[in-house]
């Protein structure tokens, strides 16, 4: 659905008020134009129909932002782990963050890492990664935010990425997706929130290519996800490959930790296993991070 005006200013209240708590508490966000973003990008130049619905380019194709958002106390030496988040359909970096409770569950997680919002589609029914499903596209981005930083001073000149994770919800799956199967910067782990509608062979190819690869699908019985999500655990049992499929009420901090491939079931609607009630973003990180 297309938010309205109302919507719109009432996310922007909060999320002022959500990063003036966040800077309250010694909390950096910066925000970066990056050409290495999804759009613009030829695909959508003329827009996107949907359910007869023009999203035109102007509109929802042609923001190039990126949210850096940097814990305090943030311990650097020669690498910096990086938390991606992708945002699914008719959201933006912007209205999901205060939707979510995103920076406020990173904070709280007390990751020692920093966590990026790059724009995809802005505000539309829409799957497509733009340029951001090119090759060499991420690695010029990871390379622009940690730029930005060392422009700031909060890392050493010589500071490269450590570990990476790519978390999304809903239509981010596909985004994440190409970033995984392009290569360039190696993926450590993937967490999708109700979003597993395709491209189960890139992330199947990517779990077996490395032990070392973490996978976290969490998927609802209405949100489309299910029945993609049963057959890929079956699919890697069959290929013995280990993992665990639990429903949401049985995982602990402990499950998270010791196993690499995790499928949950959830009873929750589409849009509340992120932080309804239950912060999952802020209890994945805490259980698969190092912490400050």
């Amino acid at each position: 659905m297309k938010i309205n005006c109302f919507t719109c200013l009432l996310f922007t209240v909060i999320l002022f008020i959500n990063h003036a708590a966040a800077q309250a508490t010694g909390t950096a966000i910066f925000r970066l134009i990056s050409s290495h973003t999804s759009f613009p990008d030829t695909g959508r130049a003329n827009g996107h129909f949907y359910n007869n619905i023009l999203y035109n380019s102007a509109d929802h194709y042609s923001d190039s932002s990126v949210l850096i958002i940097v814990p305090p106390k943030l311990k650097v030496v020669k690498q910096v782990d990086v938390i991606f988040w992708f945002h699914g359909w008719n959201n933006n970096i912007d209205s999901v963050s205060p939707r979510y409770d995103l920076i406020k569950q990173f904070i709280d997680s007390k990751c020692n890492a920093i966590l990026v919002l790059a724009e995809t589609a802005k505000d539309a029914p829409d799957s497509y990664g733009g340029k951001l499903e090119q090759k060499g596209l991420f690695k010029s981005l990871v390379e622009d935010v940690l730029t930005k930083l060392k422009a700031e001073k909060l890392l050493f000149k010589k500071t490269g990425a450590g570990n990476i994770t790519l978390a999304g919800h809903s239509g981010a799956y596909r985004v994440m997706a190409y970033i995984i199967q392009n290569g360039g910067m190696e993926i450590k782990q993937a967490i999708l929130f109700d979003a597993l509608y395709s491209e189960v062979d890139k992330y199947s190819n990517w779990i077996q290519a490395d032990p070392s690869h973490q996978f976290i699908n969490i998927y609802t019985d209405n949100g489309g996800t299910y029945k993609l999500s049963v057959s890929m655990a079956q699919e890697l049992r069959d290929k013995n490959i280990p993992l665990i499929s639990a429903e949401e009420k049985e995982i602990t901090p402990a499950i998270l930790k010791t196993n690499r491939i995790i499928f949950i079931h959830s009873l929750k609607a589409h849009n509340n296993v992120i932080n309804r009630p239950d912060n999952n973003f802020q209890l994945f990180l805490e259980n698969t991070h190092a912490h400050l």
